[in-house]
């Protein structure tokens, strides 16, 4: 093991704590960087600078994966029933098909998913400017070691964790690891702490962040895996698959009819054997046809197809899901844990407020485009123009820029009038940043922009009422409380100064230009809150939900922004949360106060993980937005993670179940909208099965016990295929119920029998049931063929005609009464005639060919045969079409009563 390994070993403090010679000393490296024998001998020991692909699962592995579902494994069970002992060989493939297809489905999102930290992988700058052996040179960034010297300007992309040893006014921008919108300014300084947040590193740079002024050279401390980013891959690649509500409650309802599957069909086979003194084959073969009949054959697909329509819905305004049962999880989300930067806010610095001549002025405000603070943000700048127009260089001078043209002032035609001769760059002990221009008189303009507090030491006078006045203690202490009045607002403040001198002195330096300055003005800049943001927290809110803001930026910004938006009353300092106080925080110490908190700031990707798992350990549903590399671990630790489609990163969109086409807090809103829409259709669904077969079971049971033979298994078959699927799947198209998002959110706890589904079933499917045997015994005892008018028919062939009769009016009934239950089913509790019989066109079909498709096996010579049926006549059809519609009055009668006992 060589020297170097050992001293990493050895090393215990982050190398922010180091000097610069402490940190060479400890890589065992040198200013003008390693050998190339080196290099090459720590590559291998240390391996390439890149993230590890990670153990990969075939396809074939990812597809027998999707049959470990307790639903599919009834649902095969099921299949071979139907095909070996029934011998309903095309019910069988129906069943297959179903878990097929939902198998491939699951496989895609699967493969998907793994594009995360892929994204991850190719976000690393191709090349990097080293110094091997003092001569600079340009490598593959995977080929860095730790000790290497690599050189920074302005455009490149970081390669690798660096310790920085010299800077020229050097800044990168940080945003996707920190969350930070504005640039950090890099500084040699050694930091004391080793709790001390990335964001607060100012002597490191980071691997993936973006250099956007000046230059710098840092020797690397960390590659590949090691590094932050390599850090938020290894979080991504060791993270827990959250469950769905969705898959947990299938998963409980395939438990449920499981169970109850086994039970009934045990009883019923010893009490048709026992009791009844049956065969035990024929017995064996009816509680076979009671299991099919229990299963809702179609009800992955119905899922499936209702979550296929709420993804068409959500695109349609600009929600795209990645993964199908991101849907329905919207719909029960509690907590929107959501990124600041970018997702509530621009992600765009932005002029906010002018204080000039006395006066604090709103950038809305009237301001004349001669107006001198503007004239000096303009020159004392480094913002360049694109082609296109587009403004290139620091957010912060570009904003400068931009308000400067939203003001009608164009520094690309002021700035040949009078041009820019001689700057004194941007420093960050001095905090000041000068131009020189010349005036068409042949005098020389000084445009100086910098810290306010540094510029009112060096000013002598103050520009007021349109002349150079004496800066006196008054007017020092106004400016003062200006800037601090601003700053409280979180407002990033610069002030801007200048002075006339007669000619370009030949000594530049600061001590000569930036003094004697006449004060102008500050500036107050922040990163702004999306318009819509406000409004969307307000409806999250009033829906039960609770937004937290997660950002890097520092507390008072975070607290500013978030009072705006009203997240938090303004000013409520107490239910902020930094990073470091939360690291001060045990896991069980949170979770005990996780709830007083609504803000966080600066914090890492793991504070990030750690606040969505406390939220999802205290029951909570949790949905996790950003668009920042930052943000990949805790949007895929989310029970719903929400990416950005335009601002955020390959990594974030990756990691995410639903994308925002437009960047837009408010169209998360429209997507819970929808997604408990789509739960309470999924709900209708299952109560309109669950019910059916219910009744289908019901009837099977009771009739045994009664040694009567009602029902055939082909019947029972063609209900569960065509008369419950159409109308169960139409039924996922209904409109949303009105009020939908005045009610809080379900919690993770409730499932598909929540709010008084299951009740409903019950009693339906007991309704269903009783009406059928109703039906069967009438028709057995009072017959429409009698001895008197079936004269030269024996006894048994009499029976025969009168149970043919019964066992199709039982049949029938049972298939149009569902049919007409489909509309009860429409709401849980509000009655139809509020709801609306016809405002669904797709439920109306549905019920047409049902109906349809019912009516063509009884009446049409042949197929009567095949599913052993028989013709009725007007009087017996009377008897089916009374019974089967009585199902709407008497369940209608039932939500009344419902109604005024309170149990909406």
């Amino acid at each position: 093991m060589s020297g170097l390994s050992e001293k990493k070993q050895q090393q215990t403090d982050p190398f922010y704590t180091k000097s610069a010679d402490e940190a060479l000393a400890a890589l065992d490296s040198q200013a003008d960087g390693l050998s190339d024998q080196e290099a090459a001998k720590r590559l291998e020991q240390y391996g390439s600078n890149e993230l590890e692909a990670g153990k990969k699962t075939t396809m074939l592995q990812k597809f027998l994966e999707q049959f470990k579902d307790l639903m599919i494994i009834v649902l095969l069970v099921a299949a071979v029933i139907s095909a070996v002992v029934s011998h309903e060989v095309v019910d069988a493939l129906i069943i297959l098909a179903v878990v097929i297809i939902n198998a491939i489905m699951g496989v895609v999102q699967e493969s998907k998913a793994e594009q995360a930290i892929e994204a991850l992988r190719e976000m690393s700058t191709p090349n990097a400017n080293v110094l091997r052996s003092g001569h600079s040179k340009s490598v593959s960034s995977h080929e860095l070691v730790p000790g290497d010297i690599v050189l920074l300007e302005a455009g490149d992309v970081v390669p690798a964790d660096m310790r920085l040893l010299e800077i020229n006014s050097l800044k990168i921008e940080e945003a996707a690891l920190t969350g930070e919108s504005v640039p950090v300014e890099k500084e040699l300084i050694v930091l004391d702490g080793t709790d001390i947040g990335i964001g607060d590193r100012v002597n490191m740079a980071y691997s993936n962040s973006n250099v956007t002024y000046g230059r710098g050279k840092g020797v690397v401390v960390n590659t590949g895996m090691n590094t932050e980013v390599g850090k938020i891959a290894g979080m991504l690649a060791n993270a827990d698959e959250t469950e769905t509500p969705l898959k947990r409650n299938l998963n409980q309802l395939g438990k449920f009819l499981t169970i109850a599957i086994i039970i009934i069909a045990v009883i019923m086979f010893f009490v048709g054997t026992m009791i009844n003194d049956q065969s035990w084959v024929d017995m064996l073969l009816t509680s076979i046809s009671l299991a099919v009949a229990a299963i809702p054959e179609g009800l992955p697909a119905i899922v499936t197809i209702i979550l296929a329509l709420g993804t068409q819905v959500m695109a349609k305004r600009n929600a795209m899901i990645r993964k199908l049962p991101a849907v329905e999880t919207l719909g029960a989300t509690d907590i929107i844990c959501s990124d600041k930067t970018g997702t509530l806010t621009l992600n765009q610095m932005t002029v906010e407020k002018l204080y000039f001549d006395q006066k604090q002025l709103a950038a809305s405000d009237e301001i004349a485009k001669d107006n001198l603070a503007i004239k000096l943000m303009n020159y004392a700048n480094d913002t360049k123009f694109s082609k296109e127009g587009n403004l290139i260089g620091d957010p912060t001078e570009t904003a400068l820029v931009q308000f400067g043209l939203d003001k009608g002032f164009d520094i690309r035609k002021e700035g040949k009038v009078e041009p820019r001769v001689a700057e004194l760059p941007f420093d960050s002990d001095r905090k000041l940043m000068s131009t020189i221009h010349q005036l068409a008189d042949g005098t020389f303009l000084v445009a100086v922009k910098g810290a306010p507090d540094v510029l009112i030491n060096r000013s002598t006078s103050i520009y007021q009422g349109g002349k150079e006045v004496p800066l006196d203690e008054t007017q020092k202490a106004a400016i003062l409380e200006n800037n601090t009045s601003m700053a409280k607002q979180a407002l990033r403040v610069l002030g801007v100064a200048y002075k006339i001198i007669p000619s370009l002195p030949e000594d530049r330096s600061s001590e000569v230009i930036e003094n004697q300055l006449v004060f102008t003005g500050l500036i107050g800049m922040i990163d702004p809150e999306r318009a819509e943001a406000a409004e969307a927290v307000r409806v999250a809110k009033d829906a039960g939900i609770r937004p937290i803001m997660i950002t890097g930026d520092h507390r008072d910004t975070a607290e500013a922004i978030a009072g705006r938006l009203g997240i938090i009353k303004p000013g409520d300092d107490d239910a902020v949360l930094t990073g470091a106080e939360l690291n001060n925080l045990s896991d069980e110490e949170f979770a005990k106060v996780v709830t007083q908190y609504s803000v966080y700031a600066r914090v890492s990707p793991e504070h990030k993980v750690r606040i969505v798992k406390a939220w999802q350990n205290a029951g909570k549903v949790v949905a996790m937005t950003g668009d920042g590399v930052n943000d990949a671990p805790a949007l895929k630790q989310a029970d719903i993670g929400v990416g950005m489609g335009i601002t955020g990163t390959e990594v974030s969109k990756g990691a995410s179940d639903m994308v925002l086409a437009d960047d837009n807090f408010a169209t998360i809103v429209v997507a819970v909208e929808e997604g408990r829409k789509v739960f309470s259709n999924i709900q209708k669904a299952i109560q309109y099965l669950m019910a059916a077969n219910l009744g289908e079971v019901l009837t099977l049971f009771i009739a045994t016990i009664l040694a009567w033979d009602t029902l055939l298994p082909i019947h029972l078959l063609w209900i569960n295929l065509v008369t419950d699927t159409f109308p169960a799947i139409a039924l996922g198209m209904e409109p949303a119920e009105k009020n939908l998002m005045a009610h809080k959110p379900r919690g993770k706890q409730s499932n598909f029998f929540s709010g008084g589904v299951l009740s409903s079933i019950i009693y339906q499917g007991i309704l269903e049931a009783a009406t059928v045997l109703f039906v069967y015994w009438s028709a057995i005892q009072w017959p429409a063929h009698t001895a008197e008018n079936m004269i030269g028919l024996t006894a048994a062939q009499l029976y025969d005609l009168q149970h043919g009769d019964a066992l199709t009016m039982a049949f029938a009934t049972l298939g149009l009464m569902q049919l007409f239950h489909a509309f009860n089913v429409k709401s849980v509790h509000q009655s139809l005639f509020k709801v609306g019989f016809f405002k669904n066109k797709a439920f109306n079909y549905a019920i047409l060919l049902s109906f349809v498709m019912m009516m063509i096996i009884i009446v049409v010579p042949g197929l009567n045969d095949i599913f052993r049926v028989t013709h009725l006549d007007t009087y017996q059809w009377g008897i089916v079409l009374g019974s089967s519609f009585a199902i709407i009055p008497i369940v209608e009668i039932i939500k009344a009563i419902q109604r005024a006992m309170g149990k909406e």
